[in-house]
């Protein structure tokens, strides 16, 4: 379907007949002479040694006028109504920065990194696959904080995760607050959107919120947690005595992590390794998106180009065919001259 985005544009059509009738009834005034070769000789009031516009050229330029009138109106073609889902959630993601992050028992390429390197490193991916969710960020260590709140803006989101540090929350690990936090910041939301993502590699050992009460306080608001476990199993620690074999993730709380995700509809995930952080960012990744309200929508196609091309190329050939008018007038006026 075509139509016209400034539909009453199109009374401009009307000014050339306007202007024309008004001409007619004016009283006639003697208008000075100037030779043809002028540029000025085609205007209103000018004349141009008695000679007037040939019809064609009139033609051309009213053609013209209203091909720049129509693109004026800005032609459109509308195509047919189109339903598009809105689909996406609003995912927390809350990341311990407590100093027990910076353990060096994962593995990237061969060298040993940090547990938060290994984090961002994973969450750069999720975040840039996670296109039409809201995003939102929580650090925690002693105490959470918000470090991105709720955006659609995913760069954001990466850039402040990427300027974390270990210890910037404190020393301890309060997954309650942590999570309290986070149900307050998305209690205003639809319920079925609201996802928490938790990442620790310890227990509960500060707060005033209870990792059990908080729970309660998201299922109620009806909040599903997953919660992720990191760190090794076993690494060997060199020491001035020898090598020994030991676990890193001693003071992870598994029983903790796997009674919140449960309670609330989600699942504990258990990450020994990069490439098993990843499997579980990948498998988060495949949540189902929750389809909201569709919105309708008609794809449009400005035309306006093809109108205002036409009256460009009009007028072009109008002003190459007066400068060959021109020049051969001149041509035969020196021949004259000479002869």
């Amino acid at each position: 379907m075509i139509s016209l985005a400034y539909p009453w544009v199109l009374l401009l059509a009307l000014l050339p007949l306007l202007l024309g009738n008004r001409k007619r009834q004016s009283v006639p005034v003697d208008a000075p002479v100037i030779p043809v070769g002028h540029w000025l000789s085609g205007m209103p009031g000018v004349s141009s040694r008695g000679r007037s516009t040939p019809l064609w050229r009139q033609l051309l330029l009213l053609l013209a006028w209203l091909c720049l009138v129509v693109a004026l109106a800005r032609p459109q073609h509308v195509g047919e109504e189109i339903q598009m889902p809105v689909t996406g959630r609003d995912l927390m993601l809350v990341v311990d920065i407590s100093p027990s992050m910076d353990e060096q028992d994962m593995v990237l390429q061969g060298r040993s990194i940090n547990r938060l390197q290994a984090v961002k490193r994973v969450l750069d991916d999720f975040i840039d696959q996670r296109e039409g969710d809201r995003l939102g960020l929580i650090l925690f260590g002693t105490e959470p904080y918000v470090q991105a709140p709720l955006t659609f803006d995913r760069e954001t989101v990466r850039t402040l995760l990427f300027e974390a540090g270990l210890g910037m929350a404190g020393r301890a690990t309060a997954i309650g607050d942590a999570i309290g936090l986070s149900v307050k910041r998305l209690r205003e939301r639809p319920q079925e959107q609201r996802v928490v993502i938790l990442l620790t590699d310890g227990a509960n050992t500060a707060g005033q919120v209870s990792p059990d009460k908080a729970t309660e306080i998201a299922q109620a608001a009806g909040v599903r947690l997953y919660t992720i476990g990191i760190g090794a199993d076993t690494m060997i620690q060199r020491g001035l005595l020898g090598s020994r074999r030991v676990n890193p993730s001693r003071d992870l709380d598994e029983e903790l992590l796997t009674r919140m995700a449960e309670q609330t509809g989600g699942r504990y995930f258990r990450a020994r390794s990069l490439p098993e952080l990843e499997m579980i960012y990948d498998s988060i990744n495949q949540l189902e998106p929750i389809e909201q309200e569709g919105q309708f929508y008609r794809p449009v196609t400005e035309l306006y180009a093809w109108p205002a091309g036409m009256a460009a190329g009009l007028w072009l050939l109008l002003i190459a065919l007066r400068l060959a008018s021109n020049r051969y007038q001149e041509n035969t006026a020196t021949e004259a001259g000479h002869g």
